[in-house]
C-alpha cells in the first residue's frame, strides 16, 4: 500500500515538474523575446558617442561588468525572486499590483464599490497577522486622499511608459537586426536598404496582428530557443578563441575602474548599458499566461546563462580588436561563415519579440479601458482558447505608424536606445514603488523591508534613469512627450468618468416615485424588456426619469443593468450577477450588477441577453421559494442605502450554477460580522444570498423557524401561481423583444470653474467622446433595440 502510494507522489510530481518544463518552454517565445534580442544592440549604443573603446581595455570590461551585475540584481533578484510573488490571483503587472493595493487598503479612486464584491473567491486577502506599523502605513494612505490620486497618477505614469515601450522596442529590436546587412554590402546600398527593409518587416508585423499570435504562437519559442543557443555558442567560440580570461572582467572592481576613468562620460553611457535589461517587465506582465515557477526555471537556466555568454563573448571580440574597420555592433563578433545565417535568425528572433511587447500593449490599454481610465475602443478577442490574446484596431495602426515614424526619424540605434531606455527605467521604477507597497500593506513586512527593498533597486534604477535623462535632446524626450500625451488623455477621461458618476449618484430618484407611475399618472406599460444601464449600483438613475417624463410608457418588465468592473482580474462566471427586485413582486422591477475583471472578456449582446434572461428566472424561482420557506425573513437585519428604499432595493443574490442541499427546519445565527453573509439555499442555481449588513453585535443570536403546517398549504399554492405568473410574464415580455435604454451625455464645467477644468471638461472629455465608441457600441447593441435618452452632466 505504502508503496502503490510512494509511486502516485513520483508519478504526480514527475506530471508536474513536465508541465513546469513544457510552460518554461512556451514562455520563451511569449515572454523572453525582447530581453533576449539585447545583445544586438547593448554595445552599439554603449559605445556611440559618450566613451571610446581603447587599448587597455578598461572601457569594454568595465561595461561587461555593469551588464552582468544589472542583470543579475534586476531580472535575476528583483524580479525572479521578489517581485514575482506578488501576483494578484496569477495575474502580474502594474494594474495586478494597483489592485492588489486597492484591495487591502481603501485607496482605489474607482466608483460603485459594494462590500459585496469582497465575497467574491477571486478577491482573496492574504492572511499574516498585520503588525501595527504596517496598519499606521495603511491607515495615512487611507486618510489622505491626494495620496489616492498621486497613486492613480504613478499607475497611469507606468502604464503610458509601457505603451510608449511598445511604440519603440518593435523600432530598435528591428532595426538592429537588420543594420547586420551593413557588413555584406557597400556603405552606399547599405545605407538604401535598411531602412526599406525595416520597414517593411514592421508593416507586415503590425498587418498581421489581427490573426493573433495564437496562429503562429508555436515557431516563437523554437526561434527564441534557437537564437539563445546560437548567441551562447558564439559567445563561448568567442571566449575561448579570443580571450578566455574575460571571465575576470565580471568582479565589480572593474565597474569602479571604468568609472573612475570615463567620469562623466562613463555615466552618461550608463544609458546604453540599462538596455541590457529591456524585456525585464514582461517576465511580471505576462505571469498570467504561464505560473512563477515556468517563468522562474526558464530565466535562470535558460535566458540568463545564454545572455552572460553572448555579452562576454562579444567583450572577448573586442578586446582583442581596437581597431574595427565597423563601427562596434554585435555583427562584428559573428564569424564571416555564420553571418547570413545569423542575420536571419536575429530578425526572426526580433520579430519575436517585437509581438511580445505589442500583444502586452493591446493588454495593458484593455485593462485601462475596464478600470475607466481609457476611451472605448474597438478590443477583438483572436482565440477562443487562449484567454487574453486580443486585438485592438485603432491602436495596432496608431502603433505601427508611430513605430514607421521613429525608425525613420531616428535612423540610428542610439537615439532609439535612448528613448526606450528612459521608457524601460520608468516602468521599473513605477514597479519597485508599487511592490514596496505590497510588501507593507498585502504581505504585512515591517516598513524597514519595504524602505530597503525601495532604496536598494530605487537606487540602482534612479541612477540608469538620471543617466536616462542626460539624453534628453537626443531621444530620451519621445517617451516623456509621448508619456505626458496618453497621461493627459487617461487622466481627463477618469476624471471626467468619477465627476459623471457623482453626478447620477446625487440626481438619483427614490424608489418611492417608481412605485407610483402608473395608469393614475397616465404612464403605460408596454410589452418586453427594457433594459437601464447605469453605474449606480442602488436608487433609481435620473436617466430613466428623463425617459418616462418624456416617453410617458416603460416596459412591463423593467431591469436596471451596472455592468461594473471590480479590482480582480477575473470574476468567476458563477459569481458574475448580482440580481434583486426593485419595489415588490407585482411590479416587475429588477436590479442586476454584471461585475467582470480587468482581464475579463465581456460577452456579445446576444449572449449576454438570453442569460440575463436565464438569471432572471433563476432568481424569481430562487426568491418565491425563499419566501415560501421562510414567511418570517423580514426581520433579517439589513443595511439602507438610503433611508427612503425598501428592504428589497438592498437585498442581492448571487446568481449562479451550484445546487445546494435543502434549508434546514430552523437556522441560528450565533454571531453575524459587518460584512456580507453567504447563506446556500436548494433546488435554485444559486451561489448565495449577499446582503448588506449593519454591524451588530457578536453575542446576537436570531432564530428562525419554518412552521409546515396544513394551515400554510393555501398559502404555498397560491405562491406556485403567483411564481408561474412572473415567469410567464418574464417569458411573454423576452419574446415581444429587448429594448436597451442608455444615457447620451453632454458633459459641462458648471459656472465658476478653473479655466483647465472648463479645457478638459468642455473640450477634451467630450471631444474623446464624440471620436471614441459610444456605450452602445461597446456594449454590441443592435440599433433597431436602442433607445438614447439625452443627458447633460453639470460637473
Amino acid at each position: 500500500m505504502d508503496l502503490e502510494l510512494g509511486k502516485s507522489l513520483d508519478t504526480s510530481k514527475r506530471d508536474s515538474w513536465k508541465t513546469a518544463l513544457l510552460l518554461a518552454y512556451q514562455s520563451l517565445g511569449v515572454v523572453y523575446g525582447d530581453l533576449s534580442t539585447s545583445p544586438l544592440y547593448v554595445y552599439k549604443s554603449t559605445f556611440a558617442e559618450d566613451i571610446q573603446h581603447s587599448e587597455t581595455n578598461e572601457e569594454i570590461y568595465g561595461v561587461l561588468s555593469f551588464v552582468f551585475w544589472t542583470l543579475t540584481l534586476v531580472p535575476l533578484f528583483k524580479y525572479v525572486f521578489v517581485v514575482l510573488r506578488a501576483d494578484d490571483n496569477g495575474e502580474g503587472g502594474t494594474f495586478a499590483l494597483y489592485s492588489l493595493i486597492c484591495r487591502h487598503a481603501k485607496v482605489s479612486v474607482l466608483p460603485n464599490r459594494q462590500v459585496a464584491d469582497e465575497a467574491l473567491s477571486t478577491y482573496k486577502l492574504e492572511h499574516h497577522p498585520e503588525k501595527k506599523s504596517s496598519s499606521g502605513v495603511k491607515q495615512y494612505l487611507e486618510k489622505h486622499k491626494v495620496l489616492h490620486t498621486a497613486l492613480l497618477i504613478l499607475v497611469l505614469l507606468g502604464t503610458c511608459m509601457v505603451i510608449g515601450d511598445g511604440v519603440l522596442t518593435p523600432a530598435i529590436s528591428v532595426f538592429s537586426a537588420v543594420s547586420g546587412l551593413e557588413l555584406s554590402m557597400s556603405k552606399e546600398h547599405h545605407q538604401y536598404a535598411v531602412m526599406p527593409i525595416t520597414c517593411f518587416i514592421l508593416v507586415c508585423l503590425f498587418a498581421l496582428q489581427h490573426y493573433g499570435t495564437h496562429r503562429v504562437g508555436f515557431f516563437f519559442a523554437p526561434i527564441v530557443l534557437t537564437w539563445l543557443l546560437c548567441i551562447s555558442t558564439l559567445g563561448l567560440y568567442n571566449i575561448i578563441h579570443w580571450n578566455p580570461h574575460v571571465y575576470q572582467a565580471l568582479s565589480p572592481y572593474y565597474m569602479f575602474k571604468f568609472l573612475k576613468k570615463t567620469r562623466k562620460g562613463g555615466w552618461m553611457s550608463l544609458g546604453g548599458i540599462l538596455l541590457c535589461i529591456t524585456g525585464s517587465e514582461a517576465m511580471f506582465a505576462d505571469l498570467g499566461h504561464f505560473s512563477y515557477s515556468a517563468i522562474q526555471t526558464a530565466f535562470t537556466f535558460m535566458v540568463y546563462p545564454a545572455l552572460i555568454l553572448a555579452y562576454m563573448g562579444q567583450a572577448a571580440y573586442l578586446s582583442q580588436h581596437h581597431q574595427t574597420s565597423y563601427q562596434i555592433s554585435f555583427y562584428v563578433s559573428v564569424p564571416e561563415s555564420v553571418r547570413w545565417p545569423v542575420l536571419i535568425i536575429a530578425i526572426l528572433a526580433s520579430v519575436v519579440g517585437s509581438q511580445a511587447i505589442i500583444s502586452g500593449t493591446f493588454s495593458i490599454i484593455n485593462q485601462s479601458q475596464s478600470l475607466s481610465c481609457f476611451p472605448r475602443v474597438k478590443v477583438i478577442h483572436t482565440s477562443d482558447k487562449i484567454h487574453g490574446q486580443i486585438y485592438i484596431p485603432e491602436i495596432n495602426w496608431v502603433l505601427m505608424i508611430l513605430c514607421i515614424a521613429v525608425t525613420i526619424g531616428f535612423r540610428d540605434t542610439k537615439h532609439m536606445g535612448n528613448a526606450s531606455g528612459l521608457a524601460v527605467m520608468t516602468v521599473m521604477l513605477v514597479t519597485t514603488c508599487l511592490t514596496s507597497l505590497v510588501i507593507i500593506l498585502c504581505w504585512h513586512k515591517p516598513p524597514i523591508v519595504a524602505l530597503l527593498f525601495l532604496l536598494f533597486f530605487g537606487s540602482i534604477e534612479l541612477l540608469y534613469f538620471s543617466a536616462s535623462l542626460t539624453k534628453f535632446t537626443e531621444g530620451a524626450w519621445l517617451p516623456i512627450l509621448l508619456a505626458l500625451f496618453l497621461m493627459t488623455i487617461m487622466f481627463v477621461w477618469h476624471y471626467a468618468t468619477i465627476k459623471k458618476y457623482e453626478f447620477d449618484l446625487h440626481n438619483k430618484v427614490s424608489l418611492e416615485w417608481l412605485l407610483a407611475l402608473g395608469p393614475s399618472l397616465g404612464i403605460a406599460r408596454v410589452p418586453g424588456i427594457g433594459l437601464v444601464f447605469t453605474d449606480l449600483t442602488s436608487g433609481i438613475p435620473a436617466n430613466f426619469s428623463r425617459f418616462v417624463t418624456n416617453l410617458p410608457a416603460f416596459h412591463r418588465v423593467l431591469v436596471f443593468v451596472c455592468v461594473k468592473s471590480v479590482p480582480v482580474p477575473f470574476v468567476p462566471p458563477a459569481e458574475r450577477y448580482l440580481v434583486g427586485r426593485v419595489g415588490p413582486a407585482a411590479h416587475r422591477s429588477y436590479r442586476c450588477i454584471v461585475r467582470y475583471g480587468y482581464r475579463d472578456v465581456h460577452q456579445d449582446v446576444d449572449s449576454f441577453e438570453s442569460e440575463l434572461v436565464s438569471k432572471l428566472a433563476d432568481f424569481i424561482h430562487y426568491d418565491w421559494y425563499r419566501s415560501q420557506n421562510r414567511p418570517h425573513a423580514e426581520d433579517d437585519v439589513v443595511s439602507h442605502s438610503n433611508s427612503n428604499e425598501s428592504t428589497s432595493e438592498c437585498r442581492l443574490a448571487v446568481i449562479g450554477m451550484v445546487a445546494f442541499s435543502g434549508i434546514p427546519a430552523y437556522e441560528i445565527d450565533e454571531s453575524v460580522q459587518p460584512a456580507s453573509v453567504s447563506v446556500g439555499f436548494s433546488t435554485v442555481e444559486s451561489v448565495t444570498d449577499v446582503i448588506e449588513m449593519e454591524p451588530v453585535r457578536a453575542d446576537e443570536r436570531r432564530v428562525r423557524f419554518a412552521i409546515d403546517d396544513d394551515s400554510e398549504s393555501d398559502v404555498r399554492s397560491d405562491m406556485e401561481l403567483q411564481l408561474r405568473n412572473e415567469l410567464q410574464d418574464l417569458l411573454a415580455a423576452q419574446e415581444a423583444g429587448t429594448a436597451f435604454i442608455l444615457g447620451h451625455s453632454h458633459v459641462r464645467a458648471k459656472q465658476g470653474s478653473s479655466i483647465l477644468k472648463r479645457l478638459a471638461i468642455n473640450f477634451g472629455y467630450n471631444f474623446l467622446r464624440r471620436n471614441c465608441r459610444g456605450p452602445d457600441v461597446a456594449l454590441k447593441v443592435p440599433p433597431v433595440s436602442l433607445l438614447e435618452v439625452g443627458m447633460v452632466y453639470v460637473v
